[in-house]
């Protein structure tokens, strides 16, 4: 019996959660008109074992086909989404280069194709595919490398940015690097064959560097203006298309961004400062005659974390500060790893009029994987300077491209990041614009400083059986300074109202990481100072909840690493920390360590505990796969549970469903938690996502029905029988979300009512969308 401080739960303390952050509102509400109805995988137009790629996207003018670039496979690919709610893949028509963008124009999609040898030795074109034949008309060559391409609303110009970028690699980076850029006008007069270009040169128009002036993305107003920006020199120019003169050019300006994040330590902490950042602005969208936005992602030395209202003569208009910033810690989606670069990147701009429903701002965050939409309210000087925020949609994995399709009330975004072993791929969402948003489905309150109050990979999930509808989560160990959140469901979406930080100030964790070092001398890596932070905070990695009617926690926080008869191999995922059973009291201060005795915890297998609950005397815990104590099989896992009045530990085997996706991977459990007498709920599912997932299942046992042993008696234990309650795939209990199903549903719990309720963990923003959906299940339970 390992286990400090052996207290009752009674003498846990009773007093209630106690808020660091202050208890609010959100800075603004979430009760935006768009909402996803679907999401279409990019490798259906290919192959699921391919990787494809859609960055830019267009749409016919029915806006009933999207036309996209997929770099990846040098072709563009075509959507049928005639039926919005199921998007159909419509076939790929192969190109001679790498795509960069795509427009359409009637009947053609305008495809810029860079054919480069290098970054020299550069070459591209403008290949004309007539969409109803799915055949190339017409290439038109373009002189240099290009990227983006526009189509006036009168459809008389396209204009085209031959970025002739830079080889990042080359020196350190920074241009200048010849030849120079330049835009394209492409005069559209009759059929493609009868179509001429002409060449503005660029050469001289910015300040920083002059020769080597790198258009970027163009967009073109109703009056036939194309506003271009060229992001490493932090500037911008208009051109009047009739004639190719440069009617305007002005630098992008700096911003001063407080309150945000600077220092990628695991934590996110908005208490940075940084004067004169160059906006450096990559797309811009024109938002009337007169006025534009540019979501200012950041190149060479800044980024503004946001976008920018620029009057057409040159001076902003509106400045968002850091609001963009806010908005993304504010519904879990910030990435905490970029904060020493450009924090959540606002890459993508769209506007878009839809009439009588409301003219719309769009700004797609890179980093974060979001769209944040804006409404324009008033004539069109206030339409810029103003701005309203009015919702964040979820999108996938680095959105690029983003479309507005009014015709449809539509919008549609395209993410490029793909990658199947990671469990994400590339993807079409498409939006409708309906009064009726569903997501997010989390957001935070603010501080008294009004920055919010930052939360992300959720790990575990217990209701409070007292305050309906109060549920209480943790995060893993993305993040450093372990906390508790407490989320009211009563509202949609939830708010994220209190956190309670952990604090080791009684010793006990400490004391019993020591005793488990002393028994395991040879494990050298493992920290024990790594489990305590300067300000008191502790790093677990806490990974199931389940709260006591006294306001105290009992939690679990997962090993890492493998011991093999209490050895530690530094070649296979040497030993760094244990499994332990936390005792929290409502402050905060863990009171009670518990850990498996020496024998069993020697022989450590990684996929340790991973969700907690309590019944009649024990605290049970379910360790995620086999363990890797001799004897154990390998289709079982260990569900345990301490005794609390005298800390012993007993056994019971968990059948594990088979591994069936065709992805391969594994299956075990994330969550359990007890809904009366002896029954036990448990998440079972495998690592695997999207069209990959195969098992996502709840399921129940009886833990009275089972004859309990101690670790002398294994391996030959008692082993529970299941009984399915529920297969969240088969049910489509996703669906509603217009999204794809994610890999890692962590958190299950009941509330008083008999709602279930599943969460997922979105691994902190790190080669992951971020998406955090909180599902009610309904009353699933017989």
């Amino acid at each position: 019996m390992n286990s400090h401080h052996l207290l009752g739960a009674a003498l846990l303390g009773a007093a209630a959660l106690t808020p660091v952050a202050v208890a609010g509102v959100p800075q603004q509400p979430e009760d935006g008109p768009f909402r996803r109805v679907s999401t279409f995988s990019v490798f259906e137009n290919t192959s699921i074992d391919q990787d494809a790629v859609a960055e830019i996207v267009s749409a016919t003018p029915d806006g009933n086909t999207l036309v996209y670039t997929d770099s990846a496979n040098h072709h563009v690919g075509f959507v049928d989404i005639t039926d919005v709610s199921d998007p159909v893949a419509d076939g790929i028509v192969a190109l001679p280069g790498e795509p960069t963008s795509v427009a359409v124009h009637g009947d053609y999609a305008l495809v810029a194709v860079n054919t480069s040898a290098d970054f020299v030795n550069v070459s591209g074109d403008l290949v004309v595919v007539e969409i109803s034949t799915r055949t190339i008309v017409r290439t038109i060559a373009l002189g240099g490398q290009p990227d983006a391409v526009a189509i006036s609303p009168d459809g008389q110009y396209a204009a085209i940015a031959i970025e002739n970028e830079r080889d990042e690699d080359l020196g350190d980076g920074e241009p200048p690097q010849l030849p120079a850029g330049f835009v394209v006008i492409v005069d559209l007069v009759g059929a493609p064959a009868a179509w001429t270009t002409r060449n503005v040169d660029l050469v001289g128009v910015p300040d920083l560097f002059p020769n080597d002036p790198e258009p970027e993305f163009v967009d073109i107003n109703a009056a036939n203006y194309c506003v271009v920006t060229m992001q490493e020199n932090n500037h911008l120019a208009i051109i009047r298309l009739s004639d190719g003169a440069i009617v305007e050019d002005f630098s992008a300006g700096y911003v001063d961004l407080v309150q945000i994040d600077t220092n990628e330590n695991d934590r996110i902490q908005l208490d940075s400062f940084l004067p004169q950042v160059p906006r450096e602005p990559d797309a811009v969208t024109w938002t009337s005659l007169d006025s534009f936005v540019t979501a200012d992602e950041g190149d060479l030395y800044g980024g503004s974390r946001g976008f920018t209202s620029f009057f057409a003569r040159g001076f902003p208009i509106h400045l968002p500060g850091a609001s963009v910033e806010h908005q993304a810690v504010r519904v879990g989606h910030y990435p905490e790893s970029r904060s020493e670069n450009k924090g959540n990147e606002p890459e993508g701009a769209e506007y878009g009029d839809f009439g009588g429903l409301g003219k719309y701002l769009f700004i797609g965050s890179e980093r974060s994987s979001v769209v944040f939409v804006y409404e324009l309210l008033g004539d069109e000087w206030t339409d810029a300077a103003a701005p309203q925020y009015r919702q964040t949609l979820p999108t996938g994995l680095g959105p690029e491209g983003l479309l507005a399709i009014p015709a449809r009330n539509l919008f549609v975004v395209a993410s490029e990041e793909d990658s199947r072993d990671d469990k994400f791929r590339s993807s079409i969402s498409i939006y409708t614009l309906d009064g009726t948003s569903n997501y997010p489905t989390i957001v935070s309150v603010d501080d008294e400083d009004g920055a919010p109050t930052p939360w992300s990979a959720l790990s575990g999930l217990a209701a409070d059986a007292d305050q309906p509808g109060i549920v209480y989560a943790v995060h893993d160990s993305y993040y450093k300074g372990s906390r508790v959140y407490r989320i009211d469901t009563n509202q949609s979406p939830a708010l994220l109202s209190e956190e309670l930080v952990l604090n080791d100030g009684n010793g006990a964790l400490r004391g019993a990481l020591e005793t488990i070092a002393a028994t395991f001398p040879d494990a050298d890596d493992f920290d024990v100072d790594a489990f305590f932070n300067e300000d008191g905070s502790l790093n677990l990695d806490l990974e199931g909840v389940a709260n006591q009617n006294n306001g105290s926690f009992w939690l679990v926080s997962e090993g890492a690493g493998n011991l093999e008869n209490g050895v530690s191999d530094p070649n296979d995922r040497p030993f760094e920390s244990p499994n332990l059973l936390l005792g929290v009291d409502a402050n905060g201060l863990i009171r009670r360590v518990a850990y498996f005795r020496p024998a069993l915890l020697g022989n450590q297998l990684r996929f340790g505990f991973e969700g907690v609950t309590t019944y009649d005397g024990h605290v049970y815990v379910c360790v995620q796969r086999r363990w890797a104590d001799a004897g154990d099989p390998a289709d079982m896992a260990r569900i345990a549970r301490l005794n609390i009045s005298n800390g012993s530990w007993q056994f019971a085997y968990y059948p594990l469903d088979a591994a069936t996706s065709a992805a391969g991977g594994w299956v075990g459990l994330s969550e359990i938690t007890h809904v009366g007498g002896g029954r036990m709920i448990v998440v079972e599912r495998d690592n695997q996502g999207g069209a990959d997932a195969a098992v996502k299942r709840l399921y129940s046992f009886d833990a009275d029905d089972l004859t309990w042993k101690g670790h002398a008696q294994t391996p030959n234990m008692d082993v529970a029988v299941k009984t399915l309650v529920r297969d969240i795939l088969v049910e489509g209990d996703f669906d509603a979300t217009g999204g794809v199903v994610p890999e890692k549903l962590e958190g299950f719990c009941v509330l008083p009512n008999g709602d279930a309720l599943l969460v997922n963990d979105n691994d902190g923003v790190d080669d992951n969308s971020g998406e955090t959906q909180l599902l009610n299940l309904g009353d699933i339970l017989d």
